[in-house]
Parts: C-alpha cells; structure tokens; sequence
C-alpha cells in the first residue's frame, strides 16, 4: 500500500478518513515545528531553515516551506511521512490529536458528574459559594489548530509559548469542535477560570464553575510589576504583548483579561496585588466599552482602598479592539517593511 503525496490517489487506511488527512495536510508546519520541534529552527535572515535539512526552508513572507532539494513545497503530513518517517494513521493522529492519548489532567480536574453538580448545588444553598464544581476540559496531545488560529489573529510565536510555558493557554474539544482554552490561575497557580473559543465557528463560553475573579491574566516578564494592562479578552491582551513586540516600546506589567466588561476580575487582582499603582483600560472602542471603563474608573476612585491608583483609559485608536489594531499594524508592515514604527500616543479620557 503506498502512502506518496499523491494524495488524489492514496488508499485510505482504517481508522482515517479522506478529510481527517485533508485537515492534516492544512496543519500549519511552522506551527508544529515550534512547538514538537523547536531545536530544528534556526533563522536565516528574514526567513527559517530546518538545521537537520538545510534545503528545507520556510519562506516568511509567504507563509511554506520550501524543500529545495526536490524543487517543492512542502506540507506538514509531507514531512512527518517523508522525513521523520511515520505511515499515514500515525501522522495524521498526531498532527490532528485524535489519538486518544491526551495531557495528563490531574484527577481534580475531570468532568463534572450530575451528582457533584447537585452536591455543590446543595452546599451553595447552605452558605458555601466555593464549593461550585470546576474542572479544565481535557487538553488535545496536539494543540496545532489553536496555534495556527492564534497566529493567524496576528499573535506571536514568542507570545504563544509562553502562554504554553505558564499552562494558561492549551487546545480542547467542545462538543466535537476544537476550540481554545485560556485559564485563570490563583496565587497558587492553580487554575480557578478557564474560557473557551472556537477555532471555525462563534463559541465564546465560561467553562461550568469558573471564578471569575481569578481570569486570565498574562504576567510580566519580572515580577513586582506596580502596573497592570486591562482588557475585555484574552486574545486582546496577547495582541497588546505582540504589538510591544512589533514596535518595540518598553512595558512590562500584567496584562489582565475581564472576559467581559465587568470589573470584578480587576477588583480581586487589586486586592491581591497591593503594590500596583496604574491600571490602564484598555476597553474596546465601541460604546459599550467607553461607558464601561468610566465606571470602573469612577469605582475605583472611589473605594478608599484604590483610591491612591492611577487610572487611565485608552482605546485602540485603530480597530474596534488591540487585535484589530494589531492586524492592522501588521498589515502597515507588510506593505511598507520600512514604516516608521512610531508609538502612538496614549489618549486618555
């Protein structure tokens, strides 16, 4: 049986099916690369090579991999059949993760039965909030569609193995969709929040039992950090890390995502993080998030607790989110690489 990258003409093996290798051969290999095999990436100027075949290189600007030897480019099932010498099921299972092998959950962690949900229900009703059952959705082996949604939002590599380093950011199933988990952890670093958001389609939804008082937050690069960032989404927070990137301004604090407009999430990180004396909102740009950031302002200058915290407003000046500014910078990039890459000024209202 032969498994050649004629793929109109391979015959399809149990447990495979046509679409399953259709989706394999669109995996992104750039993607899969940094995160299974990191070492292979070495830069050459503006693009990569692959240090163990130096006639593979990955053309930046136009986004494949080009294996000069053969005079072809290259997908993601090419490679792990013709290089790293998988047969099909095995390389298909794992650039999709459909292996059922996943990431070791902890037990606390598993799916919430509909005894714990009635337990819990009858705790809350005695007085104890916290016993509100939360489990993290199970992790996929392979996390490459939610890499490649992230870089296709304008996120950085550097930016996504962080959050990969950390475990606030992994790839699921919802209901037989693929979708991104962002978590929420607590001083412990335990995880008390997670959200999901699909991949294809419009999910946008609280894992059952998260607290919200503990979202997702990326941190600083050193801690101690007085200063903190705050945005309606993860992904808005991850595009504001990107853009300090993209344009090299110096920062360095928490960026912290509300998964709303609600500021409770803001309140608790307050009251856990006394040293912080700025906060920035950074709301989207629309009428909902303007009125929103001026109550959260106006409740802070008024708690006597936060009172001594500077408070700022700033919204994107372009797009109605930071990732819509961040597609749009890039997209400035792309067509001009020598832009000035000037900072914007803060607006605050």
């Amino acid at each position: 049986m032969q498994y050649g990258t004629d793929w109109n003409h391979t015959v399809v093996m149990p447990g495979v099916t046509k679409e399953q290798i259709q989706q394999a051969r669109e995996t992104d290999l750039f993607a899969y690369l940094q995160f299974h095999e990191p070492t292979v990436l070495k830069r050459d100027g503006p693009n990569y090579r692959h240090r163990e075949h130096d006639s593979l290189v990955y053309v930046t600007g136009k986004k494949y991999w080009y294996w000069n030897s053969r005079g072809r480019s290259i997908n993601a099932l090419d490679y792990l059949i013709e290089i790293r010498g998988y047969d099909l099921v095995d390389a298909v299972n794992q650039l999709l993760g459909t292996d059922t092998r996943s990431v070791s959950i902890p037990k606390s962690s598993r799916a919430v039965t509909d005894q714990e949900r009635n337990v819990a229900g009858e705790q809350r009703k005695q007085g104890n909030p916290s016993a509100e059952s939360f489990s993290l959705p199970w992790a996929r082996r392979c996390a490459t569609f939610a890499v490649s949604y992230l870089r296709r939002r304008g996120i950085s590599s550097e930016v996504i193995l962080k959050c990969f380093r950390l475990g606030i950011f992994y790839e699921a199933r919802y209901k037989g969709e693929a979708v991104c988990v962002f978590v929420g952890k607590d001083d412990e670093k335990k995880a008390r929040f997670a959200c999901m958001r699909s991949i294809m389609g419009k999910l946008k939804k609280d894992v059952y039992g998260s607290d919200k008082r503990y979202s997702f937050c990326y941190p600083p690069e050193h801690p101690g950090s007085r200063q903190v960032a705050v945005f309606e989404a993860p992904i808005d927070a991850l595009s504001h890390a990107t853009l300090q990137e993209v344009e090299g301004w110096k920062w360095d604090g928490y960026r912290l995502s509300l998964g709303g407009t609600s500021g409770v999430a803001l309140f608790s990180f307050l009251e856990r993080h006394p040293e912080i004396l700025r906060v920035t909102l950074y709301m989207d740009n629309d009428l909902a998030g303007l009125v929103n950031a001026r109550k959260i302002r106006s409740a802070l200058h008024k708690d006597p607790m936060f009172k001594h915290i500077r408070v700022g407003i700033n919204p994107p000046r372009t797009g109605k989110d930071y990732n819509e500014k961040l597609l749009c910078r890039l997209q400035q990039i792309k067509e001009d690489p020598d832009v000035s890459r000037q900072k914007e000024a803060a607006i605050s209202i």
